[in-house]
């Protein structure tokens, strides 16, 4: 059969979370590409599959993947699994992925559990819009960036964290969004599975009498939007309607005049009439 990547997705705790399809293809396969080999073997036994493994991890991608993508030229059927869950979401399976699209070789996705989709579905919020941000960024730079972002989000945010990284980066996310409304669960599916819902402040405390375990879905609640326009509204009061037509000088005054009344949540007329007063 002509060589093919399949995406499979495999428990996040509960060894029962898994598709037949998953199972069968991961007996089929030729070779298996894991994250974490110690970690797969777990699963492969608990199922009597005997299909041999090879490590497949971000320490080794650059080139463990032009290997799998030649062996899968050659005819070779490769399953990908991560440690936990649907692999291409917060580690390297991606790039293999993109590798296999830019060698012609055939892809598919077998679906089944993510530490976030689930996370997403104990939260208790509004989850008809969100985003995902997997783990905080590292360079300073990047992180800033998407802290800044996140104040005016009106979107929940999920982030992944490890327990003793969590109390840390519930502090950042604080200082950065302000003692938001937030959501913690920790061993999806497995036998501790614990959610836990309050003000940023609130969980602080909480993790400072009984200290995190185990792997965190972190989802941080939008800003409320009738908020944000009043903070926006309220920062042009220190300014005249002067002041403020000034900060548009490249636009037409009308158009500038329609910047302002909409900044400030005014109508036109009321702009028109000051600068005419």
């Amino acid at each position: 059969m002509e060589g093919r990547l399949s995406i499979c997705a495999t428990p996040i705790g509960n060894l029962e979370d898994i598709t037949l399809r998953v199972l069968r293809t991961l007996k089929e396969a030729d070779l298996i590409a894991a994250e974490d080999t110690r970690q797969t073997i777990k699963l492969l036994n608990a199922y009597d599959i005997e299909t041999p493994m090879i490590s497949y991890h971000k320490f080794n991608e650059q080139t463990r993947g032009p290997q799998l993508v030649q062996m899968m030229q050659e005819g070779k059927h490769i399953a990908l699994v991560s440690d936990a869950g649907t692999p291409g979401i917060s580690d390297p399976g991606e790039t293999l992925i993109r590798l296999c699209y830019e060698a012609g070789v055939p892809v598919t996705s077998l679906p089944g559990p993510s530490a976030f989709v689930t996370a997403m579905t104990l939260s208790g919020l509004h989850m008809r819009r969100f985003v995902f941000e997997g783990f905080l960024p590292t360079d300073k730079k990047e992180q800033q960036a998407l802290l800044e972002s996140l104040r005016t989000e009106t979107r929940p945010v999920l982030f992944y964290e490890a327990p003793h990284h969590l109390t840390r980066t519930l502090e950042t996310l604080g200082t950065a969004v302000g003692d938001r409304r937030v959501v913690t669960v920790r061993e999806l599916t497995k036998k501790h599975e614990e959610r836990r819902s309050g003000t940023i402040a609130e969980l602080l405390a909480a993790y400072e009498e009984d200290p995190p375990r185990g792997e965190f879905v972190i989802i941080v609640d939008g800003a409320d939007p009738e908020m944000l326009r009043q903070e926006e509204e309220k920062q042009w009061e220190d300014l005249s309607i002067e002041e403020h037509m000034a900060l548009y000088p490249d636009l037409p005054e009308k158009e500038a005049m329609k910047r302002v009344a909409k900044d400030r949540g005014i109508r036109k007329q009321d702009v028109y009439a000051a600068l005419k007063s």
